[in-house]
């Protein structure tokens, strides 16, 4: 169970009534922390409660009147009452101000630590009514208009920053200040959409222009969903603000351009966002990465390891000295493995160093640098000006060349840990890759003492509901007959979904894995020069699950749908 999240009186409450079981209860508290209402959107789905009959009981509960939200005119209430972003972060909607107290909307009225922080932030007495959690969080979203609606809305009098943004030919446009443009609406719905990705948990926005329309897209939980389509006038308004929060030039249109924006949310919370823009055809496109350094502090549990390849990653980090190497194409989550792994691995008694293309994730503690290989920076240069300071531990971003992958085995063989990624399907054939760079296998045999491979899964959502497959088709998966015992439901995703999932069915990711160390018995087959489908056998004979397995374990404890580790995994 998370430990930030606790049992409210609302919930309680339901218990004791009988509305809801403990087993029911705990089980909303252990899905991932998804929002304001996840636990009470979770409870109406396990428990099948109707959401208008939860809210009565709230109210008569706890003295609360009841109010439907359906008749309230949203353009009446004033703008100002309560920050969006506190509203949405606590699921409450203000609903008006009147001699020194503000009305709000809530969905768990028991709640008293919030309403003493709305007392203390808004400096009014709150009065609390109570409405659906599902009908508030529509709500929500319509009061605060969504970004599309904001910048469809505007004309092209509201956005006149044509001259500003056209005179970019010079380089005083390139030092053109946010002061210059603060008010402008553009800048707002950048913003805008920025924080909505960040809400939204997504992985990536996409800025693409086409001929005949400008879009954007979100990437969340690894699939891509357009979520704005703004007026095709605005592409060049739009791309300049955000060349200019990145430090760009906005004068050079022809090349790509690589930047960063970091966006400060408050006192313990920023968000990094990696910039990069592609002239195409109908002009620039942009792709900013979400960067979340907050990803690297959640611990290795979060990450989906089985209790034993766990226990295999944590004693080879450990170690004084040998290589560490992660494998996965991209978008499998090797960064935030790695960093999650420098994280455990940071204490005042260690001199940590890494090279990456580019740096990522800041943490503090560790030296960081950044390959620039226009300027000679490369990642063989950087591991050698490693080796002449004192490092205890080593990480490089990437294995791409024989030089690189030389040092580092030279490193982890002369008493310091190091830790990489390479891109191959599995850990065995990770073994093969190093050979046909061309190391020697005693090389490779003395220093490599771990490998894991992954995967990104997404994770059922609560609403998820049992699913019948044949036999021949789930034996077909990889299943045993031992498998197929009937102690375990095989769960799918809802076909109509809920609003936590937006109608896909599935909500946030978790991470597939082989986690292989390297015993004796696979390091003579290595220095016997042994390919990938031997190494593979001997891996299978020491019980080393490979991908396709450790995503059915993850399809026998509910996490995930059989087609999901079809999609990801390869037999």
């Amino acid at each position: 169970m998370n430990a930030k999240r606790h049992i409210t009186g609302l919930m309680r409450a339901l218990v004791h009534a009988g509305w809801v079981d403990e087993g029911q209860l705990q089980s909303a508290l252990a899905q991932p922390d998804e929002g304001p209402f996840g636990v009470l959107l979770t409870l109406i789905t396990i428990a099948e409660l109707s959401e208008k009959r939860l809210a009565h009981f709230a109210g008569e509960q706890f003295g609360i009147p009841i109010l439907d939200l359906d008749a309230v005119d949203l353009d009446k209430i004033p703008k100002d009452l309560l920050d969006r972003e506190l509203a949405f972060k606590h699921g409450v909607l203000p609903l008006s101000r009147r001699k020194g107290k503000t009305v709000v909307a809530m969905a768990d009225p028991s709640q008293v630590e919030l309403l003493d922080a709305l007392r203390f932030q808004s400096g009014q007495t709150i009065e609390p009514v109570v409405v659906p959690a599902k009908t508030l969080w529509r709500t929500l979203n319509e009061f605060f208009q969504s970004a599309a609606d904001a910048l469809a809305s505007l004309t092209d009098e509201a956005l006149d920053l044509s001259a500003e943004i056209e005179s970019s030919e010079d380089t005083a446009a390139s030092t053109l200040s946010d002061e210059t443009i603060d008010d402008a609406p553009v800048v707002k719905f950048i913003n805008k959409i920025l924080f909505d990705a960040i809400n939204e948990g997504a992985s990536d926005i996409h800025f693409e222009p086409y001929e005949k329309h400008y879009r954007i897209r979100f990437r969340a939980d690894g699939v891509l969903r357009e979520v704005a389509r703004p007026p095709l006038t605005f592409k060049d308004k739009i791309t300049a603000r955000i060349k200019i929060m990145a430090r760009l030039d906005i004068s050079e249109r022809r090349v790509p351009q690589d930047g960063r924006i970091k966006l400060v949310l408050n006192r313990q919370k920023a968000i990094d966002f990696r910039v990069s823009t592609l002239p195409t055809l109908w002009g620039e496109k942009i792709v900013m990465r979400l960067l979340d350094p907050s990803s690297a502090m959640l611990g290795i549990d979060a990450l989906g390891y089985e209790p034993d390849q766990k226990a295999a990653l944590l004693e080879a980090i450990h170690r004084p000295y040998g290589m560490v190497l992660v494998t996965g194409p991209t978008g499998s989550g090797k960064t935030v493995s790695l960093y999650t792994c420098l994280n455990i691995l940071n204490q005042p008694d260690v001199n940590i160093s890494t090279a990456e293309d580019p740096v990522e994730i800041n943490l503090p503690g560790i030296n960081q640098v950044n390959i620039n290989e226009k300027t000679g920076l490369t990642f063989a240069s950087a591991l050698r000006a490693f080796l002449r300071q004192d490092p205890d531990i080593i990480m490089v971003g990437e294995i791409r060349d024989l030089e690189t992958a030389d040092i580092a085995v030279k490193a982890a063989q002369t008493g310091h840990l190091v830790l990489s990624t390479l891109h191959t399907n599995d850990a065995p054939s990770t073994l093969d890759r190093l050979r046909l760079m061309g190391l020697p296998p005693f090389n490779i045999a003395s220093s490599v003492i771990l490998i894991t491979a992954q995967r990104l899964a997404r994770r059922l959502c609560a609403c998820k509901v049992p699913q019948e497959i044949p036999k021949p088709a789930l034996l077909a998966a990889g299943f045993t007959e031992a498998d197929l015992d009937g102690s375990w439901t095989l769960f799918g995703p809802n076909p109509k979904g809920c609003e936590r999932c937006h109608g896909s069915g599935y909500k946030g990711r978790v991470g597939i894995y082989e986690v292989m160390p390297i015993s004796d018995a696979m390091r003579e087959l290595i220095m016997t020069n042994a390919n990938a489908l031997e190494l593979e056998r001997q891996a299978r004979r020491e019980g080393i699950r490979n991908l396709r397995q450790s995503g059915l374990l993850k399809v026998k404890q509910g996490v995930t749908s059989l087609a999901e580790v079809l999609a990801v995994t390869n037999d």
